[in-house]
Order: structure tokens, then C-alpha cells, then sequence
């Protein structure tokens, strides 16, 4: 419905008036409570900041401080659904009971008619249900239940949760019922997708007929489409609703209406392939399932996803005898650049034995695939693993070909460059076999050539830090986010700082570490290695900073970690050595410089013994600067696990 004309500025006041901001966002993503605003990830950009948008209840608006997105609930929806304003005053103008009136009053019948042609339809998809679900027990549903109770074991609660039913044999059942008892309109229910014209002749004669029904909702649980499952030998074997006004199967999730909470609470989205392996993981508690419909996930639909999980993980559950690279490719064909870019942390199910997840449950137990999802590996290492799977490396074409693959997977890497340096020494690691060092540095400086011909990797050196501010501004970062987020290695960074008399030189971590001191102070957190509960300091700052937007901005990258971060500190004693080091070399420079610029400055003729004093502090600056820097050096040959071989070269430069 596109609107062809002015609203009533009466009719827009009440409407503003009414609609509440927290209501509609929180439909479209999921909020959390952060004083006395609302946070949550924003769904107009594709930031990893599970916190960069801000709903105001009080102002009655929502503001993102990453890519500047604000208005009202008017502006949200117009914004999200790429709608008309007058089309979404409309919408919520029926939504709060709000009269409709417009500068042109010989208007109004026909603004009320085009409302009303959409809830009919959806009146009509209604009473499908309710049609489909009584068949379900009628004598002619039989076989449909014993099949849903028996062979799928569902249980009662299962099957009226998801509203599952059954569509009679007769050819013109449904159509009987809705035109003749109902009294609606033929042409509503031909675009409902629910009966089909004949071929030859007049009349028409129902879509679904032995079929059992699966209704499919959209988010805000309202029946806008079918599938349907052949229970003899009719084919197709599943037989979806065509596209309607109601429903698009490109933008549309089987059981988002019921996973979305869920989704949110595990921090986790699992995408399964067919209706019943949703169903059958609802039923079994893991409700944070949904399915496609029968076509590979898109750009948008795994977008919709990511507004429920903070940390963007997606679990894709493939059956066994779907799961090679093709299969895979194929499967994230459609949101390719989300993965690569480091949008959605992807991770890769296969069902061991050809089973899908229905039969593993009967089989096994919730439990047991609740660990299958605990060892699902990321998109990347599932595909490394599966280049070099069955591969005899110690043959010279089997190493070069599986070495060019993985090559090639890496190039569409466009995330940060020390993420993928971290993939190109694991994949070393992988191809060298555990041999001798030499060989695995060989393999690795192999892949990192080819790499460098890709014209995206021609300007980048992955692991040099080039100017003093990025070196100094990293290494506080990564001292900062294990304090944060490895209470036992709060005390380690505490003395390593005040042994070694280091402070922060950026103002946003100085604040954030003058924070922290005064929680000590006031004997809100401590040095201990236990917290009260799970981010318990964490949770303090997030809660400190809600109410600054301008903090909250500067301090996310440390409050919320993202996958690429996790990995950077995975071994938290080495990277504090690192960055304590590199943070004493940075200092050692500055005071390089400062010395330096003294004995250019000054008349050391006139006074040849500060001239040697300025020559021999700068000399010691230089010789600790070298010290560091070999120290540095070894830290990160271990971080990388290639071995702490000193007589290589440094890999950090600065």
C-alpha cells in the first residue's frame, strides 16, 4: 500500500503521541536496559557494537553514535522497512486505535479500505489455520497425527505451539469452507496462495490437499504463509505458499517469532534446513533454532538475525551428506561479504552419521547436541579442515594444491590484518605437519607471498606497528581488555603498571583505569581472581556509561570484545609481557627525542658537558630501545606459536 495523500496533522499528533519507541524497536531488535534508556545493536549499519544504539523512552527517541541514525518511531519504521511516512503513520495509526483523518475527507473511505484489505487478508490465513488444525484431529487427520506423534514424536504442546495441522484430500475443501461458509471473496483467497486456478475451464481447487501443515509467522507471530508436507507419493515432497503481500520467503525466518528471545538470552542463532528440525529443537529446549525456506540464507535475512545476538554468533547446522565446500559456499552465497569482513562470527555444524538434527535427538539427546554446538568450529577453520581433509602432504602436488586453496579462501579476508595473519600461521602449522621450524617458516613466508599479489594485501604489513601512536594506543588497549575480561590476571597487569610506573597516555583509558581505581577504593571490585558473578566489574562500567553516550563511544572496544579481539589476547600472560614492553619502548623514544632535540637545540659548545650528558642519555634510550625490542620480538614468535628462535629477524617494526 503506497499512500496518495495528506494525513491530518490531528491524526499524526495522536499517533506520536501513542506509539511507544521502546515498543516498536524492540520488535525489530532486541533491547536491554541500561539505566533509564534501552541498548541494543543498531540494524542500520553493520557494526559488530552490540550497544551502539540508544532508545530514549522519556524523549521518545533512538540515536546510534556510530553511524548517526535518530528520529522517532515514525522515522524507525520508515527507515527499517523502507516505507512511505504516510504508510507507517497508517500502520500504527490501526496498531494504537487512532482515528484516521485527512486534509481531503472524500478520502478517508478509500484510506480505510486499503487498511482493511490487509487484515482481511490475514483474517483469512487465520481461519486456514484454525481449519487446518481441527482437520488435524478429525478422523480424516489421522494419519497426520499418528505421523507427527509417532514418527516425528512430537508432543501435544509441541504441535499447538507451532499450530501445526492438516489439509483435507478433496479438492475443494479449503475453498468451500472460506467462500461458502465464510463468505469471503474468491479473489482474497486466490491472493492469500491459498487456492489456484484450473487449467481448463472455470473455478479453481485447493493448493494444499493430504498435506500436513506448517504455518509460517512473521515476527510478530501472525500466519502469513504455508508448507506443506506430502504424506503419500505426491511430489513436491514440501510445497511452500507462493509470494504474496503477506509473505516473502527472501525476507522471512521459519520460527523467528518464537527463537528471537531465545536467540537473545544464548547469545547464539542456530540456522537448521527444514521446518521439522527447528521444531524438533523447540521441542527439546533449544529454542534458539530457526529454519530457511528452502532457499540459502541472504544478506538481509542473516542481518535480521544478527540484531539478537550481541556477540554475531550464527551457528549453520548443515547434515552430514551436505557438508563439502561447495555445499558450504553455496550456503553462505547470499551474506559471503558479512563473513569475510567479520560481521558474523560463522560457525559450521555437521551431523555426524547423515543425520539432520531431528534424527540426532531421537537418537541421542538435547545434551548431547548442546556439545556439538560447544565444539563447532568457525566457517574458516571448518573450511581450512576440510581443504586439507584426506590430503597426503608429504606428496609435493598434494601441499601446493592444498596450499593454493587455502590461499585463496584467505584473499576474501577483509577483516583487520592481524586476524589474518593469525590464519595464515595456523594454516603453516597445518601444512608443515609439525615439522622442523625451518619448514614451517618456509610454508609460511610461501603463503604470505602469495597473499602479497592480491591487490587488498599489496599495502599492508600485518603484524608492523609503523607510528608510535598506533603501537602505544594497541598495547593499552590489550592491557585494558584482559583487565577486564581475565579476572586472574587482574594483579599481574596491576604490578606489572606499577613496578615498571606506567600510566595510560589516552585520555578515554586514563578515565576508564581512574574508574576502576576509585571501584577499588570504594571496595566495589578487587584484585581477586573471583568475581561475585561472571563480569561483575564489566557489567559496573556498562552500567556507569549508559547514561554517557560520548563515554559509552569511547570505551566500547573495551567493555564489548569482539571475536577478532578475544583471539588478539588469548594468552593473556604473553600479551601483557608484550604490551608492557611495548608501552616502555614507546616511553623510551619519546625521551630519545626529548634528548635529542636538547643537544640540537642547546649551545653544547658553550657547555660541551651537557653535550655529553644529552649524548649519553640518548645512547641509553637507544640500547634499552633495543633490549625491548628483542623482547618484544621473542613474546611474539610465542604468541604466534612459531618458536622463539631469537636469531630471526624482529617481527614488530617501529
Amino acid at each position: 500500500m503506497s499512500a496518495q495523500f495528506q494525513i491530518h496533522k490531528d491524526t499524526i499528533d495522536q499517533v506520536s503521541q501513542r506509539a511507544d519507541i521502546v515498543d516498536i524497536v524492540s520488535e525489530r531488535v532486541v533491547l536491554r536496559k541500561s539505566g533509564a534508556n534501552f541498548r541494543g545493536a543498531c540494524p542500520f549499519h553493520n557494526g559488530t557494537n552490540a550497544t551502539a544504539l540508544t532508545v530514549n523512552p522519556a524523549r521518545q527517541m533512538y540515536h546510534c553514535f556510530n553511524c548517526g541514525a535518530a528520529g522517532g518511531a515514525v522515522k524507525f519504521l520508515m527507515e527499517i522497512d523502507k516505507r512511505s511516512f504516510s504508510d507507517v503513520v497508517l500502520d500504527l495509526a490501526k496498531r494504537y486505535n487512532v482515528p484516521i483523518a485527512t486534509v481531503e475527507p472524500e478520502k478517508a473511505k478509500e484510506i480505510q479500505r486499503q487498511i482493511s484489505h490487509r487484515d482481511r487478508l490475514y483474517e483469512v490465513m487465520a481461519l486456514t489455520t484454525s481449519f487446518y488444525q481441527h482437520a488435524l484431529y478429525a478422523h480424516q487427520g489421522k494419519a497426520a497425527l499418528a505421523y507427527l506423534s509417532e514418527k516425528r514424536q512430537m508432543s501435544k504442546d509441541t504441535i499447538q505451539k507451532f499450530q501445526l495441522g492438516y489439509a483435507p484430500a478433496g479438492w475443494e475443501t479449503l475453498m468451500g469452507y472460506l467462500v461458502q461458509q465464510k463468505q469471503i471473496p474468491v479473489s482474497l483467497v486466490e491472493e492469500a496462495g491459498l487456492i489456484v486456478p484450473r487449467k481448463t475451464g472455470n473455478g479453481f481447487y485447493d493448493r494444499f490437499r493430504d498435506r500436513l501443515m506448517v504455518p509460517i509467522h512473521d515476527t510478530r507471530g501472525r500466519v502469513i504463509a504455508f508448507g506443506g508436507r506430502s504424506l503419500g507419493d505426491e511430489e513436491p515432497k514440501y510445497l511452500n505458499s507462493p509470494e504474496t503481500e503477506l509473505f516473502s520467503k527472501g525476507s522471512i525466518l521459519f520460527a523467528m517469532d518464537k527463537a528471537r528471545d531465545a536467540i537473545a538470552k544464548a547469545d547464539q542463532a542456530i540456522v537448521v534446513e527444514g521446518y521439522f528440525d527447528a521444531i524438533a529443537l523447540h521441542q527439546a529446549g533449544i529454542e534458539q533454532a530457526i529454519a530457511t525456506m528452502g532457499v540459502a540464507l541472504n544478506a538481509d535475512q542473516m542481518k535480521q538475525l544478527l540484531r539478537y545476538t550481541e556477540t554475531k554468533n550464527v551457528i549453520l547446522n548443515f547434515d552430514a551428506d551436505k557438508a563439502g565446500i561447495t555445499a558450504a559456499e553455496k550456503a553462505i552465497a547470499g551474506f559471503k561479504e558479512l563473513v569475510f569482513n567479520g560481521t558474523v562470527q560463522l560457525r559450521v555444524l555437521t551431523m555426524p552419521d547423515g543425520k539432520d538434527a531431528d534424527e540426532y535427538l531421537k537418537q541421542r539427546s538435547a545434551a548431547a547436541y548442546r556439545d556439538l554446538l560447544k565444539n563447532a568450529p568457525l566457517f574458516l577453520d571448518w573450511m581450512i579442515e576440510k581443504i586439507l581433509d584426506g590430503q597426503d602432504l608429504n606428496q609435493a602436488s598434494n601441499l601446493q594444491k592444498s596450499s593454493q586453496e587455502i590461499v585463496q579462501l584467505l584473499k576474501k579476508l577483509t577483516v583487520d590484518a592481524n586476524f589474518r595473519e593469525k590464519y595464515i600461521s595456523s594454516s603453516a602449522q597445518l601444512l608443515s605437519q609439525g615439522k622442523s621450524y625451518t619448514s614451517l617458516q618456509l610454508i609460511e613466508e610461501s603463503l604470505r607471498k602469495q597473499l602479497s599479489n592480491n591487490d587488498r594485501w599489496n599495502n599492508t604489513k600485518p603484524i608492523q606497528i609503523t607510528t608510535t601512536a598506533n603501537t602505544l594506543y594497541s598495547a593499552e588497549i590489550q592491557l585494558l581488555q584482559i583487565y577486564l575480561h581475565y579476572p586472574e590476571y587482574r594483579a599481574c597487569v596491576y604490578e606489572s603498571m606499577e613496578e615498571e610506573d606506567i600510566s595510560f597516555s589516552f585520555s578515554n583509558h586514563r578515565y576508564l583505569w581512574h574508574t576502576i581505581l576509585e571501584l577499588i577504593e570504594q571496595k566495589k571490585t578487587s584484585l581477586a581472581t573471583q568475581e561475585p558473578y561472571p563480569n561483575h566489574l564489566v557489567r559496573q562500567l556498562q552500567i556507569f556509561c549508559a547514561e554517557q553516550d560520548e563515554v559509552a563511544h569511547q570505551l566500547q572496544h573495551l567493555l564489548w570484545l569482539d571475536e577478532n579481539s578475544r583471539i588478539g589476547i588469548l594468552r593473556p600472560q604473553m600479551v601483557i609481557r608484550t604490551a608492557i614492553a611495548t608501552i616502555q619502548y614507546v616511553m623510551c623514544e619519546k625521551r630519545e627525542k626529548y634528548w635529542l632535540e636538547m643537544f640540537t637545540t642547546k649551545d653544547v659548545i658553550a657547555d660541551p658537558e651537557f653535550g655529553y650528558h644529552c649524548q649519553a642519555k640518548i645512547q641509553e634510550e637507544k640500547r634499552r630501545k633495543m633490549e625491548f625490542q628483542k623482547l618484544i620480538g621473542v613474546n611474539y614468535l610465542d604468541l604466534s606459536g612459531t618458536g622463539t628462535n631469537t636469531s630471526e629477524k624482529n617481527v614488530i617494526e617501529f
